[in-house]
């Protein structure tokens, strides 16, 4: 039997090898751990679970999207690239030139604007004035819903908010000229010609007819982040896509 001395590592007592356990202290030499050692480990870092909404938001947004072939990315480029230049332009004109306004998109918002007029008009006047210009922002939004639901086509959805955007910034001009009244409005004439003027009437009501640029100019800017948002979604789709493709 091997009866060679050693020492406790905690009270330094002799012990023979084979003993399970000090004479002396008691401890159990297969479970004793220095405390230095105990100090200085590091319990593991808790991983993070992605959150469901995360994961959902992926999926709808990005996952969705599994179109691989050659054609559909080129065209995909090319609609990109066209947003791309044209939203530039939008994103560094000065609000005040009106440049949504005088734009093509603009006579595309202009019939969901007044869509918009008719339909709140059960809900009273302000809503009804309101409607204008709820109307031409939410029917983007409508379609960026749609394309991800229903088609599941998130390339799709991006360029619908690419809409939304370019929506928002048109409403700014028209709420900027709240006091001024010079914008020709449909049928031709200006605000100061008809009372028809619509965010005069709005600020007006709500007591804040003086805040007009301000807001115009919170508006715009809102556009442009939601501008800047869909040129990030949509690249992202192309560059999966493009991978799909290798």
């Amino acid at each position: 039997m091997d009866t060679s001395a050693a020492h406790c590592p905690q009270c330094q007592a002799e012990r023979t090898t084979e003993a399970d356990e000090c004479i002396r202290c008691g401890v159990i030499f297969a479970k004793y751990r220095p405390l230095a050692s105990r100090l200085n480990q590091k319990p593991p870092a808790p991983s993070l679970p992605r959150s469901r909404w995360f994961q959902t938001a992926k999926e709808w947004l990005i996952e969705s999207d599994r179109t691989a072939d050659s054609m559909t990315f080129c065209g995909r480029v090319a609609v990109f690239m066209g947003l791309l230049w044209w939203g530039w332009k939008f994103m560094t004109t000065p609000l005040e030139t009106n440049y949504t306004g005088e734009s093509v998109l603009h006579l595309v918002n202009l019939p969901f604007h007044e869509a918009g007029h008719v339909l709140l008009s059960p809900f009273g006047r302000f809503m009804m004035i309101l409607g204008g210009s709820l109307g031409q922002v939410l029917m983007p939004i409508i379609c960026v819903g749609t394309l991800l639901v229903k088609t599941r086509d998130p390339f799709g959805a991006s360029v619908a908010l690419w809409w939304a955007a370019e929506s928002v910034m048109d409403v700014a001009p028209y709420m900027n000229d709240a006091r001024a009244m010079d914008l020709i409005l449909l049928g031709g004439v200006t605000g100061k010609e008809t009372e028809q003027h619509d965010w005069n009437n709005i600020l007006t009501m709500l007591g804040i007819l003086e805040w007009d640029h301000r807001l115009a100019h919170l508006t715009y800017n809102l556009g442009i982040f939601l501008m800047l948002g869909s040129f990030l979604w949509g690249g992202a789709l192309l560059l999966r896509h493009y991978h799909r493709l290798r």
